[in-house]
């Protein structure tokens, strides 16, 4: 073996010791060396040293101490949780989200704004200041932040710098130029269904393969293979919203007829309460009759969607968006109800609610700088 050889391995070595002991906090919490030894199978030496080249680097630190009180107590570490900070921002037809979150995934702060998207320099100022302005509220240096990440109702790029297609938002081929004149960070396009499966992902690491169908305003989808979100070949993969469902059926603004979002994109239930879908589901709780009709029709439609799905891919379906969030009471029904045309099982098991109800496209958007930086540790 050449030196060059033996030196990379050892190199090598040395950073997954390294990124291995940081994970070891992050998953695990406050622990002193000899904890990590012994979870980690490394020796005391190994570990004092990456701890210290962590402290130094400002993403570990001294928290306390624990052992009894006649002997010498052991020091206890922790991962600094701000030493990076992600922003994360949800860009819609009439709606703006942008949430910051620390190395954990927690969510700082948030702000929800309804503002109707245009495609112009006033909008993009609107968002750079609203950013800029949660950064000096929650006192961050500009230093901490990793980045930007702009989730969308549109097909964006494998360089996540630009958008291919776009039909629900008027967004331009220059729209990363455009936010780059009021953000000065780091900025990345994310599909939304795709940024909201990411966020699954994050928070259920025992995800091998699903399918996440995001019931929204839109519809989208985000396939899961092996914990990573799946793009397809020409980051087309996932787009259950434009499965025809009904034959010439309602039509699209995709320009087709009888697709998926046609039938089970959110508004189809909140265009009954004046657009507030809240509204919806408490007029259908309170057992107005309309209602219960509308609700009934669209668990057919999804029990057809989600059965279609589920025939081809053999997979968990994760339902979130808007819907996503109020489904659990009715959950039981919608899986009678895909059991009945169910081929090859007698159950619906397969039907999963997402675990994160609120903001996870801006979540899920902000989150993948995190696990890029985690990476690099």
């Amino acid at each position: 073996m050449s030196t060059t050889t033996s030196k990379n391995i050892k190199a090598d070595l040395q950073r997954q010791n390294k990124s291995n002991i940081y994970n070891q906090f992050l998953y695990y919490g406050s622990q002193t060396k000899q904890e990590i030894v012994s979870a980690l199978n490394l020796c005391l030496p190994t570990v004092t040293k990456n701890i210290d080249i962590l402290i130094n680097e400002g993403l570990l630190d001294k928290t306390g101490s624990q052992g009894n009180t006649g002997g010498r107590r052991a020091t206890m570490y922790s991962i600094i949780k701000d030493a990076r900070i992600s922003i994360g921002a949800d860009i819609t037809r009439n709606h703006l989200s942008i949430v910051m979150l620390d190395l954990t995934g927690n969510i700082l702060c948030s702000i929800r704004h309804r503002i109707k998207f245009e495609p112009d320099d006033q909008y993009y100022q609107y968002l750079g200041s609203s950013i800029n302005n949660m950064i000096i509220n929650a006192k961050v240096r500009s230093d901490q932040i990793l980045g930007v990440g702009i989730g969308l109702p549109a097909l964006v790029d494998e360089d996540r710098k630009s958008v291919f297609f776009s039909k629900i938002i008027d967004l331009s081929g220059t729209i990363i130029e455009n936010l780059s004149k009021y953000i000065p960070y780091k900025i990345q396009l994310f599909n939304d269904a795709n940024a909201a499966a990411f966020t699954e992902t994050w928070m259920n690491h025992d995800i091998k393969n699903t399918f996440y169908l995001m019931l929204s305003n839109n519809i989208g989808g985000s396939m899961v293979i092996d914990n990573e979100v799946y793009t397809g070949d020409t980051q087309r993969s996932g787009e259950a919203g434009h499965i025809t469902l009904v034959h010439n059926g309602k039509p699209c603004y995709c320009g087709q007829r009888g697709c998926v979002d046609c039938y089970l994109a959110a508004t189809v239930l909140s265009d009954m309460s004046g657009g507030n879908l809240e509204a919806f589901f408490k007029r259908l709780a309170d057992g107005e009759e309309s209602y219960a009709e509308k609700w009934n029709e669209y668990l057919d439609y999804l029990a057809s969607t989600v059965n279609i799905i589920h025939v081809l891919l053999d997979c968990p379906i994760i339902l979130g968006g808007y819907v996503g969030e109020y489904i659990t009471p009715y959950i039981d029904v919608l899986k009678n109800k895909a059991t009945a045309i169910n081929t090859f099982e007698n159950n619906a098991d397969y039907l999963k609610i997402c675990s994160y109800k609120k903001e996870s496209i801006a979540a899920g958007s902000g989150l993948n700088f995190i696990s890029d930086f985690l990476k690099s540790v």
